[in-house]
């Protein structure tokens, strides 16, 4: 069944509005899957926080051309189906990448990043990048790191006066 305009304006401008706010796209041919793998698909995607879609390539360049995904338009040939992560930059990769390794029909072809195009063997890549939190946590153990090795360091010396002590103690109880 043929969209009407009106409903190809409607996708073009739920696209775009996702498109905006999204950190990374990925492209991958869906074609040989069943709708129950598509189906498994879009649940873990939607527990990720990831936004997936299978539209027209048309309309799909017209709704990435003024996002920093507009790089995308010349990999959008053929059935293709576009994921976008909206919770962190490796989102989208770590759905795809997960899923791919269960169905061999489903090939990513194309990674997007920060207006950035990659080649689809970067995907491990960008799974790997920590989330939002990880990298939070990440940073903060780097700026403890020095604060605990100078507590560390100013706690040896009265430690090691009290161990000299105790040894000489010992010591002269022997003797």
């Amino acid at each position: 069944m043929a969209l009407t305009f009106a409903q190809k304006e409607t996708i073009v401008a739920e696209v775009a509005e996702v498109a905006k706010s999204a950190y990374s796209a990925i492209g991958a041919e869906y074609r040989g899957l069943t709708v129950a793998q598509m189906t498994d698909l879009r649940v873990r995607a939607r527990q990720a926080g990831v936004y997936v879609r299978v539209v027209k390539n048309t309309l799909a360049k017209r709704a990435l051309a003024d996002t920093e995904f507009a790089c995308l338009a010349d990999e959008l040939t053929g059935p293709l189906l576009l994921a976008f992560g909206r919770e962190d930059p490796g989102s989208a990769a770590r759905v795809a990448e997960s899923f791919a390794k269960e169905h061999d029909k489903f090939q990513v072809r194309v990674i997007a990043l920060s207006g950035q195009l990659l080649p689809p063997s970067e995907l491990g890549k960008v799974a790997k990048m920590p989330t939002y939190d990880e990298a939070i946590s990440m940073l903060m153990s780097v700026m403890k790191a020095p604060i605990q090795k100078l507590t560390t360091t100013l706690n040896e010396v009265p430690s090691k006066l009290v161990r000299t002590i105790a040894a000489v103690r010992d010591a002269k109880e022997a003797a």
